[in-house]
């Protein structure tokens, strides 16, 4: 038994064959061919010292019902709760994330024109859909329905104190909106509207009409679900 386990601590990503290594596969076969554990082992580099970098990046990807989604939001402090993870690694994880989000962010500002919902939630939904906190943003829209910017305005619980026209059509007006398209997401991940989603939607149009940037939508981000209230007829 003391054997066993003196085997397995000294095992490491070197001992296993050298197709199955995650950077040789990569170099090899393209970085498609490699599973979200791979993916993540490559980007933490080194095991612990009775883990390979595959076990550990099992073990984060296996930490929430969501698998690859949990790293998309988790937290430095929760990174580093993790057996084998530590600084460095959580580190290495939170900036591959972010640098990810950034990337998206960018490219997709610059190409996407939009002509319906679907538009905005190919943009976010990856993101947003596993968010554990309310997220309230502003998609902003040139005269062309091309997008200049997607801003945050709020995290938390809708409210109307949270969410104040001022706040969002400030941004607005300093981005140079011809209009702009309401998101935000529900952590429960279904996106059925409540009472103060459409409150605050009217709102927000109320003042939209007023300084002359028109509210287009209001898209609320579920679980791989979305809801658009100008397709249900809500506004």
């Amino acid at each position: 038994m003391g054997n066993d386990l003196k085997e397995n601590r000294d095992y490491t990503i070197k001992d296993m064959p050298l197709s199955e290594r995650p950077r040789e596969k990569l170099y090899k076969y393209g970085v498609k061919s490699l599973s979200n554990a791979e993916l993540v082992a490559v980007i933490i580099r080194t095991g612990s010292r009775s883990d390979t970098a595959i076990d550990l990046a099992q073990r984060l990807i296996s930490m929430d019902k969501r698998g690859i989604g949990y790293l998309s939001d988790a937290s430095f402090e929760e990174l580093i709760s993790v057996k084998g993870i530590g600084k460095c690694k959580a580190a290495q994880i939170i900036a591959a994330i972010e640098l990810g989000k950034r990337i998206g962010a960018q490219s997709g500002e610059d190409k996407v024109k939009v002509t319906s919902p679907v538009d905005i939630v190919d943009l976010i939904m990856e993101e947003m859909r596993y968010f554990k906190k309310e997220h309230f943003r502003i998609a902003i829209l040139d005269t062309k329905n091309h997008i200049i910017t997607v801003e945050d305005i709020s995290i938390g619980n809708l409210n109307s104190s949270i969410v104040h026209p001022r706040e969002v059509y400030n941004i607005a007006i300093k981005r140079s909106a011809n209009s702009i398209i309401l998101i935000h997401n529900h952590p429960s991940g279904d996106p059925t509207p409540s009472r103060e989603d459409i409150q605050i939607t009217n709102r927000l149009i109320e003042t939209g009409n007023i300084v002359g940037i028109k509210v287009l939508d209001h898209i609320i981000i579920g679980d791989n679900r979305y809801l658009s209230f100008r397709e249900r007829n809500i506004i």
